[in-house]
């Protein structure tokens, strides 16, 4: 579990700059810290509380609130364009409108290979897709820690790549509002509320959405609520707390077109897809808890519950069925780690944290052939238990000035049955056994102005759907392992610029990926595989009125031995892998009221499936402004401009037979006006 982002004041001082942490106004991380805060706030402390990742790990990036409450977005997964390394994908279809990957995984999902958390708490669906990513309200979000690699031992599943934790605020009195208007009839109100008195912290935000969308027969329409209460007993060495939040959303699917239809008339929606749409209802709930049990040891807990219900009904081509697909999850699982911190030893300067956490999945799948909307035959009823339980352990030694090494082993098992309800059979879980994941890091600080980092771990896959489950063999499948390494140089020369350069691979013993369109819900092999890539991160502040960024990441993947389905996939590329991503942007504080600001994000193309016969897609360069200005200290007018010179972008996959287009958004001007007590 990941540590509770922040405590109520009362708190002592250990926990309270553990937990909260303080802010600087230039980029300020100790020698040997290597995580890197995107844009000019970042947030340290003293050593106290559980260990944090930011602290521990060697490839962390934090986008900060600064940088997530003024971006115009229709969904939380578009935040993360502003992550160095990270892919975004946009379908856009109703609420399967995009997401969001990272390690030159792609974001097709049929390999989802990020761990989501919300507040620490789990959030991704069995498949690990991110139906949950909009229950935080925009206006709640405090930071986003992204975590790359496969040095993380704190979770398991679907950590294949690494992990983003959305922390949204905690304690505090404030009251927060934004109103924006837009292009494509898009209206949104969000509200935030924060009331701290007497050791009980109380957190409340709320977020209504419409559009008509971009395409024809695209209209979407959303709304989400989160609460939080926190109590902090006399003394203020413990926290505990509930969460609960809840997000609905119905929304038109526009389809996908052909070639010729996107470069005709982009904006259609064909006649096929009138009668698509989805309809999703999540929610989450969470007790938490945290305490410092004596001087050096502190704990935290968690029990959680998901549940995600979604009815889609969606037509990819002309000549193919309508289908009805119908997902109902329940996700219970609890979570609690010991940190203790030892000081001074014989060996140096020594932390260990460790954790145990479970999960129960009771998952059900079920799907129709439909004619608009009316049910022909079914295809599909499944439910499937799905457990897992992980532990682990990691130390943090610093044997020498400078030196920081943290050994990890992390350990999980699978359990659970699945039962075909068309047919009544039952089938038992591949039994794994217990999958082992080693891992390492080291940091040296060569300086206060540079450290050197290297990483090396192991994470795993394991089948999703019923590919989890001994369904067609007999014999137990093993996990695919992956087993990657990172080395690089954090650097800070002067007090107004710090970067990051890495360079990183990856490997996976026998990957394999979820059959979309299956109606079994089956996988399909791969083989072995390898990513790899090139980092660099950049921010500077030269002056105090202007702040600079830029990011780019270089990345190869290969199909080293092919399944036997696809021998003509050796040495070929993993489809919907671009080979650069990159973004660039400045800010310019004008006038004490007055802020401007310009940014571009971009890909190169991609090929569409694992023969690499079919053409490559999928490239684009999207140039945005904005312009802020402070009325008064709690009001501010925003004006945005996205895809400033309205450039064609699309996401484009292969059916088998030909390339399906789903083109992107284009130029688009939104104005805000946000308020702030």
């Amino acid at each position: 579990m990941s540590p509770l982002r922040s405590v109520p004041r009362p708190l002592c001082a250990a926990m309270l700059a553990a937990f909260c942490g303080h802010v600087h106004a230039q980029p300020v991380a100790p020698a040997g810290d290597t995580a890197l805060t995107l844009g000019q706030v970042v947030v340290s402390g003293t050593a106290g509380g559980p260990l944090e990742a930011r602290r521990v790990l060697s490839s962390v990036d934090i986008l900060p609130t600064e940088r997530i409450e003024r971006q115009v977005v229709n969904n939380n997964w578009e935040l993360f364009g502003q992550v160095p390394g990270v892919m975004l994908t946009q379908f856009g279809q109703g609420t399967t409108s995009g997401k969001f990957s990272m390690r030159a995984f792609n974001g097709e999902g049929e390999i989802n290979a990020v761990k989501l958390l919300i507040d620490g708490v789990p959030s991704n669906s069995n498949d690990g897709n991110m139906p949950y990513i909009d229950l935080a309200p925009r206006l709640d979000i405090d930071s986003i820690e992204v975590v790359r690699g496969t040095n993380d031992p704190r979770y398991g599943l679907h950590n294949i790549a690494g992990n983003a934790n959305i922390l949204t605020r905690s304690g505090g009195n404030y009251l927060l509002g934004r109103a924006t208007v837009g292009s494509f009839a898009t209206r949104e109100l969000q509200a935030a509320a924060g009331i701290e008195k007497d050791g009980l912290a109380q957190n409340y935000a709320v977020s209504l959405q419409r559009t008509d969308g971009y395409r024809d027969h695209a209209n979407a329409e959303n709304g989400s609520f989160s609460g939080k209460w926190f109590f902090t007993p006399s003394g203020g060495t413990s926290r505990f707390g509930l969460i609960a939040r809840h997000y609905t959303a119905t929304a038109d699917e526009a389809g996908y077109l052909t070639r010729a239809q996107a470069r005709a008339n982009p904006d259609q929606s064909p006649a096929h897809n009138a009668t698509d749409e989805d309809r999703r209802q999540v929610s989450q709930f969470a007790l938490q808890g945290e305490s410092e049990l004596a001087e050096r040891l502190f704990w935290t807990g968690q029990i959680y519950l998901n549940n995600l219900d979604d009815r889609r009904f969606v037509k990819f081509s002309a000549g193919a069925s309508q289908q009805e697909r119908l997902v109902a999850e329940t996700h219970t699982g609890a979570a609690t780690t010991l940190t203790w911190r030892a000081g001074k030893t014989a060996i140096g300067d020594v932390s260990v944290m460790g954790g145990v956490d479970v999960e129960h999945q009771d998952n059900r799948s079920q799907r129709y052939n439909t004619l608009a909307q009316v049910r022909q035959t079914q295809t599909r009823n499944q439910q499937f238990d799905f457990d897992t339980t992980g532990a682990f352990v990691q130390a943090v030694i610093k044997p020498l000035a400078g030196l920081t090494l943290t050994p990890a082993f992390r350990a999980d098992r699978i359990t659970g049955s699945y039962t075909n309800q068309l047919t009544g059979r039952v089938y038992d879980v591949n039994d794994y056994g217990t999958i082992k994941q080693p891992k390492f890091s080291a940091v040296y600080a060569l300086s206060d102005a540079a450290s050197v980092y290297g990483n090396w771990g192991r994470s795993f896959q394991v089948g999703v759907g019923t590919a989890s489950y001994k369904v067609n063999q007999n014999a137990d499948l093993s996990p695919s392992i992956n087993e990657g390494w990172e080395a690089g140089i954090k650097f800070r020369p002067v007090a107004w610029l710090d970067g990051r350069i890495a360079a990183w691979r990856q490997t996976a013993s026998n990957e394999a990926r979820r059959k979309l369109n299956d109606p079994a819900n089956d996988a399909e092999n791969i083989g072995q595989t390898r990513r790899q890539g090139i980092d660099l991160q950049l921010n500077a502040r030269p002056t105090r009125q202007l702040g600079l960024w830029v990011s780019t990441a270089l990345q190869r993947s290969k199909i080293l031995q092919p399944d036997s389905s696809l021998p003509a996939s050796l040495g070929k590329e993993i489809d919907h892998v671009p080979h650069l991503l990159y973004n660039a942007g400045a800010d310019y504080q004008a006038s004490d009221a007055l802020r401007l600001s310009a940014w571009v994000n971009g890909q190169t193309s991609y090929y569409l499936e694992r023969s690499n016969t079919t053409g490559k897609f999928g490239g684009y360069a999207h140039a945005n402004l904005s312009a802020a200005y402070r009325v008064s200290p709690a009001v501010n007018l925003e004006v945005q401009v996205r895809n400033l010179f309205d450039r064609y972008s699309e996401y484009v996959w292969w059916d088998g037979a030909q390339s399906l287009h789903a083109p992107g958004t284009p130029r688009s001007v939104y104005g805000s006006v946000a308020v702030k007590f």
